[in-house]
């Protein structure tokens, strides 16, 4: 039997067909090669049409099935990752009535802002375990206010995923995972957060039935069978957000276990056995994958959004011929840890969360032009991106999340020698890297969820590690004056940052 999962980012969609006894990926697939327009009518606002999404997933799907050469009566589930914190809107026909209002729009930064002052932080720190933030029920109170019309005509919010669960089955429904991501999860009374919804003046008929975030979701419409090219009635056993499904793909779901990416943005997310929250909201809390009421597990994730973005920009702004990644980490090589004293800050991407929604931008500290050139760039660029993590990852050890094991996916950033090796020498954390992504773990996640696997230690037995990076005791010390340097250098940026 095989498993087939999806991957929805704001970039692509992804979709990947799994042996479910090997493990074996059969098949893999994305679309568009290009990526898929993001709408930005406004400084701060992003938009993506939930057809686009549904177009690519077709395209995607298609190429998967004819490279794969596998009967589609074969596959025995489904399962959905997607992008994180999205608003669509459906209408009684459960249509879509506007675009998708995504995550990385901050229009609704005032309404959380507002909320949170107006109930309290005790008050939603301790049953939300967030502020509310920029999060969903802040973009919907954008659209009661700004939008009456399209906000009359709602019959159901939900998250992309749930949006792709609903076109796949007709079906409408949601997750507590997911509830929780929209910060709108009360923790302790193990409900939607009616007093949120109260405030916002949100008819809680607007939540769609909660579903098991591992069990049968729908099944596939036959005509969207046959538009997908797959076979009726296939069940949707999984979804979940992207970063608690990037921890699923890791196998991180007890306490004490961290999965880390570095694409674009830089996420760290560790799992905990206690509904624990930072009070300034700088890593924020989620109900992981697998929690429940009687065992909890409470996904924090750090956001870091100048990661790789900032080792893109050096690439595209220090070399006028052109250069790769590869290149660029054979330049840095050349360079001693510390970069001889150059410090980059990377925070040149919005406000980060992690600095209490400031902006210090990203600054260059230490450049001597007779000594300095830009291999010390591209090194201190990728050093500098480590030293983001580390600064972030404190703040998640205070809430007691160890680090002694990072795992992440054998891509972007963690192909760098230099980026995994200071990463490694500063948190003191040993790094395992796998050749997984998010449409493999959701495949595995429908797996979990159609009773193939009795459990994830079967699920993820297969999983291959491809490569371990620990500390350094030659240049730990090194690492650490330089992070220190960073550090103060940080310091100084935000000082002058008038928030």
């Amino acid at each position: 039997m095989y498993l087939l999962g999806y991957d929805l980012g704001s970039s692509s969609v992804k979709a990947s067909l799994i042996d479910s006894q090997t493990g074996e990926v059969v098949a893999t697939d994305f679309s568009p090669k290009q990526e898929m327009e993001i709408k930005a009518v406004k400084t701060g606002w992003a938009e993506q049409s939930p057809d686009i999404w549904w177009e690519n997933l077709k395209q995607a799907t298609k190429v998967v099935m004819a490279s794969s050469g596998k009967n589609p009566k074969d596959i025995a589930a489904i399962g959905i990752s997607y992008q994180m914190h999205g608003l669509v809107l459906a209408d009684k026909e459960l249509h879509p009535i506007r675009d998708s209002i995504i995550w990385c729009d901050s229009r609704a930064v005032p309404y959380g802002e507002k909320a949170f002052e107006a109930i309290g932080d005790e008050k939603c720190l301790s049953h939300l375990l967030n502020s509310p933030g920029n999060f969903t029920l802040s973009k919907l109170a954008w659209v009661k206010e700004n939008e009456p019309d399209n906000y009359a005509r709602i019959k159901y919010y939900l998250l992309p995923g749930d949006y792709i669960a609903l076109r796949m089955s007709g079906k409408t429904c949601t997750t507590a995972s997911g509830l929780s991501e929209g910060i709108a999860w009360d923790f302790i009374d193990n409900a939607p957060a009616a007093f949120l919804y109260d405030y916002f003046g949100f008819d809680q008929s607007l939540i769609p039935e909660i579903a098991p975030t591992f069990g049968v979701q729908g099944h596939l419409l036959p005509a969207i069978a046959d538009e997908l090219g797959l076979a009726a009635d296939i069940p949707i056993t999984y979804r979940a957000g992207d970063q608690p499904n990037n921890a699923l793909s890791l196998n991180v779901l007890n306490p004490g276990e961290v999965a880390a990416t570095a694409g674009t943005s830089g996420v760290v997310y560790g799992v905990n056995n206690d509904a624990k929250y930072d009070p300034q909201s700088r890593v924020n809390s989620f109900a992981h994958v697998n929690h429940t009421a009687a065992q909890k597990r409470i996904g924090v994730l750090l956001c870091i959004n100048g990661t790789g973005i900032l080792n893109t920009w050096i690439k595209n702004n220090t070399s006028p011929n052109g250069i790769n990644y590869v290149e660029m980490n054979e330049l840095a090589k050349q360079i001693p840890v510390g970069s001889e004293g150059v410090s980059i800050i990377p925070f040149g991407n919005g406000a980060e969360r992690v600095l209490t929604n400031r902006e210090p931008g990203c600054s260059i500290h230490g450049i001597s032009f007779p000594r300095h050139g830009q291999a010390h760039l591209i090194r201190a660029a990728q050093e500098g991106i480590a030293f983001s993590f580390k600064f972030g990852m404190n703040i998640m050890n205070g809430m007691g999340i160890e680090t002694k094991t990072i795992r992440a996916g054998h891509a972007n950033m963690f192909l760098s020698p230099i980026f995994r090796q200071t990463l490694s020498n500063v948190t003191g954390a040993t790094i395992e890297l796998y050749n997984t992504d998010g449409s493999i773990g959701a495949a595995r996640g429908a797996g979990i969820g159609v009773g193939l696997y009795k459990d994830s230690t079967e699920a993820f037995s297969n999983l291959k590690k491809v490569m371990t990076v620990s500390p350094e005791t030659e240049n730990k010390e090194i690492s650490m004056e330089a992070y220190s340097r960073w550090n103060e250098k940080l310091k100084n940026e935000l000082s002058n940052n008038i928030v």
